[in-house]
């Protein structure tokens, strides 16, 4: 059994990514390293930062995430800015910004970078449209999943077990292609 680890201290991907993995011949183990979060012009250019900053000191393989939401009505913001902009403003926040606005469409993105030692890093990546919900809604998930409605259904991510969330999301969309990659390889 190959172990990959998950470079991430976030436990609510953690657990999403188990969950997409379970069925492959794969131990998933969350390892929080931390590394710096550049802001750079896309989400694949800071994922590769990570990747670089943590194979300096980390040789086994692992994967690392970055996600954004990106907000139509607000011209992409919050974007690759998404973490800082949950941590400072939140959902609230993104509400607020978006109260005068009827467009509300948005596009959740996600990029998994998988590196092996001595190797270039690959990039899966996912994405998600959708419209921002007028409340937050649901008490499951993470992040901008109680104001994130996909556009194939009616609920907010946060109101979807992880196993229907996976089904949708950017992060499980991005997988898909790293379980195809896993599967091939």
């Amino acid at each position: 059994m190959k172990t990959i680890y998950f470079i991430t201290g976030n436990k609510g991907k953690f657990f999403e990514v188990k969950e997409k993995l379970k069925n492959l011949d794969i131990t998933v183990v969350q390892k929080n390293l931390g590394y710096p979060e550049v802001q750079g012009v896309s989400l694949k250019e800071v994922a590769g930062y990570g990747v670089d900053h943590i194979k300096k000191r980390f040789p086994h393989p692992f994967i690392i995430e970055d996600a954004g939401l990106f907000v139509d009505a607000l011209e992409g913001f919050p974007g690759v800015y998404s973490k800082y902009v949950f941590f400072t403003i939140g959902c609230k926040g993104i509400l607020k910004l978006l109260e005068d606005k009827k467009r509300r469409t948005a596009i959740f993105k996600s990029v998994y970078a998988y590196s092996e030692s001595n190797k270039k890093p690959l990039f899966f990546i996912g994405e998600c449209i959708g419209t921002i919900a007028n409340k937050e809604r649901g008490e499951g998930g993470f992040g901008y999943d109680p104001i994130f409605i996909p556009n194939v259904v009616t609920k907010t991510f946060a109101e979807m077990s992880t196993e229907e969330k996976n089904t949708f999301s950017h992060r499980g969309k991005a997988l898909e292609e790293f379980i195809k990659f896993l599967k091939e390889k």
